[in-house]
């Protein structure tokens, strides 16, 4: 049995000129659903590849824009921290000799003394 079936198609018609019948033949599934399928596919693959290309387009410049945002966020919080520590480094003055004040209360006779 022949492994790929074909359906024939005979048609028969007549020259209008001479009146001799034509016949012509169509063979479904044979080389000509090949080339049907290709017309199909073909349009098909480049509409998919243009879409793609758009929506990763689309993706990238999504990333570009979500990792600027956090590059200008880290930079402004280094920024930030860089201030503080030169506020923290800034001027300050040495005390040698301080005077210690002791205040004591009589806890029994509720005064402060000496």
């Amino acid at each position: 049995m022949d492994e790929n079936p074909r359906i024939v198609i005979r048609r028969i018609t007549r020259d209008g000129r001479t009146g001799a019948p034509e016949e012509s033949v169509f063979k479904a599934g044979g080389g000509g659903g090949r080339l049907l399928t290709y017309l199909f596919l073909v349009p098909a693959f480049i509409v998919m590849a243009v879409l793609g290309i758009f929506f990763f387009t689309a993706f990238l410049a999504l990333f570009a824009v979500a990792a600027g945002g956090l590059a200008l966020r880290i930079w402004w919080l280094r920024r930030k921290l860089q201030k503080s520590g030169q506020a923290a480094e800034g001027d300050y003055v040495v005390i040698e000799d301080a005077e210690i004040v002791e205040e004591r209360v009589d806890k029994t006779k509720g005064r402060q003394g000496p």
